[in-house]
């Protein structure tokens, strides 16, 4: 029994910024395992990649990780390119990898299951029932909002939300997300209405502006603790998630968890690549952090 376990393909990445071109592994499997290998905590990560990039597993593996990685079919391959505002960025895929079964999860047990979705069609809703049988389930929602035509990735609506949210415990969202889902442009109204179709704990980041978490009928205000500098925003959503499923794990209140995974997000960013910290390091940010609130 593991007390977390990520699902999602890690992916081939193209990050072009104002400043670097770089080609990196990448997907949210990828920097949310990264970003909670140090932590104290049970986990595992299940993968799927092209046999050619097993490289990346045993690099991960090296690290300490635990990974089921099944080689077959092709690695998903992005390219993400972003302007100096670093909380929006352009999209397109290059390959697609084939969709996660129910027959992959069969032998994980795990107390929280994180779904990084990468695409529309990556993980069937059957699946996040199956999971929700034997544990909660938390998602990552932004791959069951991209549909790809042409290699570009084109905003969507989630067809199955309204049968699929029943099942979710957790559901991390940004704020044009959020507005796709519900049809509300306010934070406020949108996680309420998320939580009606059933979602137990909304989590919604708000990038440079802080995050949002609504449960119980209460909202957590959590802030934006300001980098030394702002170099990559690519995995910063997973290294959130990764901090604040570490801290919910852990007993700690929402409010605690929210400003640790802000923290992490915040480190994260300043440089390429994953999260390469300790919790040390997090708690240190949080003590001497310039926090900036929007809600």
């Amino acid at each position: 029994m593991y007390d977390i376990c990520c699902v999602g393909h890690i992916t081939l990445d193209k990050v072009v910024t104002p400043r670097v071109t770089a080609h990196m592994a990448g997907g949210t499997s990828f920097y949310f395992s990264n970003a909670i290998r140090n932590m104290d905590v049970s986990y595992t990560l299940v993968t799927t990649l092209a046999e050619s990039e097993m490289v990346v597993v045993e690099k991960l593996r090296a690290k300490g990780i635990n990974v089921n990685a099944c080689a077959c079919g092709l690695s998903v391959y992005f390219e993400n390119i972003y302007s100096e505002n670093q909380d929006h960025r352009t999209q397109r895929v290059l390959q697609k990898a084939n969709p996660f079964t129910v027959e992959q999860l069969q032998e994980i047990d795990a107390q929280i299951f994180h779904l990084g979705p990468l695409l529309a069609d990556d993980m069937p809703v059957e699946l996040i029932k199956e999971l929700n049988s034997r544990g909660k389930v938390s998602l990552d929602v932004q791959g069951y909002l991209r549909k790809v035509e042409d290699k570009n990735v084109v905003a969507i609506d989630w067809a199955d939300k309204r049968e699929a949210l029943q099942y979710i415990d957790i559901l991390k969202a940004n704020e044009h997300e959020t507005e796709v889902l519900t049809g509300s442009k306010d934070i406020h109204e949108g996680a309420r209405i998320l939580a009606d179709w059933g979602v137990k704990e909304v989590v919604l980041t708000l990038g440079s502006m802080g995050s949002v978490i609504y449960t119980g009928g209460v909202f957590y205000n959590i802030p934006a603790y300001k980098p030394s500098a702002v170099v990559d925003a690519t995995g910063c959503g997973d290294t959130y998630m990764a901090g604040y499923l570490y801290q919910r794990i852990k007993g700690e209140s929402f409010q605690q968890a929210g400003e640790f995974a802000a923290a992490m997000a915040s480190f994260k960013i300043e440089s390429s690549g994953p999260f390469t910290g300790t919790e040390d390091d997090v708690l240190n940010l949080i003590a001497r952090g310039e926090k900036t609130y929007a809600y």
